[in-house]
């Protein structure tokens, strides 16, 4: 058995920086990772982080409360307020904290870190580094953790969460290298395990991305918010759905269809392509669904206008990208697009400092929901919530630790909780049924696309629910191909596989359950937001039959609700 006073599961952006600041604090702390800390998911967020500098010309009269302003009204008005004024009071901060860090950020001509419009915000906001920002990032808060010797096991993943009379114990994990399951015992255990976009087709989400960290806590039962409200990025590329940043619609991309037309002047008028990316996922699915896209049902972003000097400075990422994977130069041709799959709002139920229902648990990023992000995530958000809060969480599990006595309490019920589990490997690995794992994924990913996807009816999204339930039946018959114990991905996928049907499941329920229009929740048999009835959080609480929901209000301070227009 392995100890450490507080264990972080999560290599990116919101678990190395809870890491660092409980290491600051003298505390022994592990970083586990699925993969290498910079290969995490983090590094593919491109376009920026925002933060109310004022260092644009057009800014320089922003505030936190308007960035706070901007990202309620943005929410569709389920954030909750407290927390939102948290984040963009503390953003500045943070984004200094990280340039004094080393974090390379594109400059102004007077030496200050640049920032760029983005959808849904009055002001130019976001701070980027090129098209590459998630990539600085994640490298400067890496270096940090190298700095303060942060222990890292890489390549372990995290299979089960022990929590006993409400206090968390610490988990269990799977060392990729050789098979080995071993148990973790901490004080503290702080969750920065992304999202679960890989439930979905058409995700521009790396191939880790499949939930597991919201699904062991969920099984472990804390209870999910949210759920139902996923982001689609309304640009994807067409051939692969790699993200598009919405920082080449903020440097002055038009969005164009079929007969040449900026379309958006339809949908938003006065925010064009730069609308909260809700509206303009759904405007261009619209376009395509109505005829308007391309033969391969998609639209056109095109940059060319905007001269090779400017593309080759700001967006070299996404030339790149286009050349390589769909095989036009953005320079001299516009670039295929189409929604896809990017977020998700909701998460892991926790307060503004990480805290769960469980002592001694805490979850900071995409894998928890504060909730700043309410129904639709504005862009430039996601980084910032990742470091805000994961100081935060780092913070209070230290305050947490150095508050009680080193017990290593729990040692029998993590051994039997070890036991348990090597038991259910045991036995999925001499399973013999008919079912293929990547043939179930497969057809969920699917199911949840078609059915319950940018837009929303009853009938269809419990079509998909009984597809699930059948699904999560069948998973009971998999037969793993591969038998060894060594880099058995087989297995490592196969036991994330009933947690993702899992997430799809809530998904699936919160969103029949939610009868109205709101943010990316969007219904084709309620096109209304009801505040009257809906204006509350869902939340999820496992059961071996399915999730039973429960509902929580929405915290408003000053914003009240109004409708949305751009």
């Amino acid at each position: 058995m392995i100890y450490h006073q507080v264990v972080v599961v999560g290599g990116g952006l919101a678990g190395l920086r809870a890491a660092i600041q409980a290491v600051e604090t003298q505390l022994d702390v592990a970083v586990i990772s699925r993969v290498h800390p910079v290969r995490s998911h983090s590094v593919a967020a491109q376009g920026g982080i925002n933060a109310a500098l004022g260092n644009a010309p057009e800014g320089a009269d922003d505030s936190p409360e308007k960035h706070a302003f901007d990202t309620i009204k943005g929410s569709d008005y389920l954030a909750d307020q407290d927390a939102v004024e948290i984040m963009t009071r503390e953003a500045p901060e943070r984004v200094i904290e990280m340039e004094h860090w080393g974090c390379p950020f594109s400059r102004t001509d007077e030496g200050r870190i640049a920032q760029r419009p983005f959808g849904g915000a009055g002001y130019p906001r976001t701070c980027y580094a090129s098209d590459k920002t998630g990539h600085a990032l994640l490298h400067t808060v890496y270096q940090q953790c190298l700095k303060q010797d942060v222990k890292v096991y890489e390549e372990w993943s995290v299979v089960r969460l022990v929590i006993e009379d409400g206090e968390c114990l610490g988990v269990i994990a799977l060392n990729l290298v050789t098979g080995e399951l071993e148990a973790f015992q901490a004080e503290a255990v702080i969750f920065g395990t992304g999202g679960a976009g890989r439930v979905y087709n058409n995700s521009s989400n790396n191939i880790i991305n499949t939930g597991s960290g919201m699904a062991i806590a969920y099984k472990a039962g804390i209870p999910l918010k949210d759920l139902e409200f996923v982001q689609f990025h309304p640009t994807t590329l067409a051939t692969n759905n790699v993200l598009v940043t919405e920082g080449a619609r903020g440097e002055g991309g038009y969005l164009v269809n079929n007969k040449g037309e900026r379309f958006m002047k339809r949908y938003a008028p006065n925010a064009m392509e730069l609308g909260p990316r809700d509206i303009v996922a759904r405007s261009i699915q619209t376009e395509i669904n109505e005829g308007r896209g391309f033969e391969g049902r998609y639209v056109h972003l095109d940059l060319r206008h905007l001269g090779r000097e400017r593309i080759l400075e700001r967006l070299p990422a996404i030339r790149d990208i286009a050349i390589s994977f769909a095989g036009v130069d953005p320079i001299s041709e516009p670039i295929p697009v189409q929604p896809g799959q990017h977020y998700f709002m909701g998460g892991i139920d926790c307060n503004s400092d990480g805290e769960t229902r469980a002592t001694g648990f805490f979850a900071a990023g995409e894998c928890a929901c504060v909730s700043v992000h309410g129904a639709n995530r504005l862009g430039g958000n996601s980084l910032l919530e990742t470091i805000v809060f994961g100081k935060r969480a780092g913070d209070k599990a230290a305050a947490y630790v150095k508050g009680k006595e080193k017990t290593r309490a729990g040692g029998k019920a993590l051994a039997a909780a070890l036991r348990e589990t090597e038991a259910e490997i045991d036995q999925l690995l001499g399973a013999d049924g008919e079912e293929n794992p990547a043939d179930l994924r497969d057809e969920m990913r699917r199911v949840m696309f078609e059915k319950v996807g940018l837009f929303r009816e009853e009938k269809q999204m419990k079509e998909a629910l009984e597809k699930i339930r059948e699904l999560k039946d069948r998973a009971k018959r998999i037969r793993i191909s591969y038998k060894g114990r060594r880099y058995n991905l087989d297995l490592a996928c196969s036991l994330e596989l009933e947690g993702m049907l899992l997430m799809a499941e809530v998904i699936c329920c919160g969103a029949i359950e939610r009868k109205e229009s709101r943010g990316s929740h969007y219904r084709v048999d309620y096109r209304e937001r009801d505040d009257e009835n809906w204006l509350k959080h869902t939340l999820a609480y496992y059961t071996p039959d399915g999730p039973r929901l429960d509902f929580k209000e929405v915290t408003i301070t000053k914003y009240e609700p109004q409708a949305r227009r751009y």
